[in-house]
């Protein structure tokens, strides 16, 4: 995978090159947010890390300008600050995953191999279809009525795997599981929040859902019904 890091800290930018070069991995580098989408032009990265805390603009900006720019690839925050806001506004703006500082390479490295997995192609025929929700797996692209519904990388990976087991509860764990590929500290918020972002962009009432539903104490339930 190609592998853009973006961090002020020299350091932290040279660790995060070895680990990723020693499995063969591409690394691009920045120093700061300015000019982050001119180089993702010219050289579109498969995944982001992103640093928080910068000297030129904060790595919630930077999350924002790349998701307002129409890229969809997974962007992980790599950041020292560990307050759980911190982490949730950055998932609430577009952000995938989150790696706090230190990192084990060994944990940076299982997170871009369970990003790498969900990459990789899907039956082109495959499409499902639930009220006007349009989901094309082979494509990658979900429409609501007609209209494309811009998702990031992981949204599309949570909604394609609720929809393939619609009518199904299906617990955290195995959700977690299968869409992030391994567990997480704070895994409840991590789901949660993308649950929330999906709803704001699929349904027609976020408050009301009709596809996405929550079973307390358990999981989430894709509704069955078919057109």
């Amino acid at each position: 995978m190609r592998v853009l890091v973006i961090d002020d800290e020299p350091m932290v930018r040279r660790a995060v090159r070895l680990t990723c070069e020693s499995e063969g991995h591409v690394v691009d580098e920045l120093d700061g947010g300015s000019g982050v989408i001119e180089q993702m032009r010219r050289e579109p990265p498969d995944l982001v890390l992103l640093d928080l805390l910068m000297p030129d603009t904060s790595g919630f900006d930077v999350c924002r300008e790349i998701r307002e720019a129409g890229f969809r690839m997974p962007v992980v925050i790599l950041s020292a600050k560990n307050d759980e806001i911190d982490v949730v506004l950055g998932l609430e703006i577009g952000a995938d995953d989150y790696i706090q500082k230190p990192f084990r390479p060994r944990e940076l490295l299982a997170r871009i191999a369970a990003r790498a997995r969900t990459t990789g192609p899907q039956e082109p025929s495959q499409r499902l279809e639930f009220r006007g929700l349009v989901i094309h797996l082979g494509e990658r692209r979900v429409a609501r009525d007609g209209a494309d519904v811009p998702l990031t990388h992981t949204e599309f990976d949570l909604l394609a795997f609720l929809a393939t087991q619609a009518g199904n509860v299906v617990s955290r764990d195995k959700i977690l599981a299968t869409v992030w590929g391994y567990g997480h500290r704070i895994e409840t918020r991590v789901i949660d929040v993308h649950i929330r972002n999906l709803r704001r962009k699929i349904e027609i009432d976020p408050s009301q859902p009709r596809f996405i539903l929550s079973v307390p104490g358990v999981g989430y339930r894709f509704a069955a019904v078919r057109p």
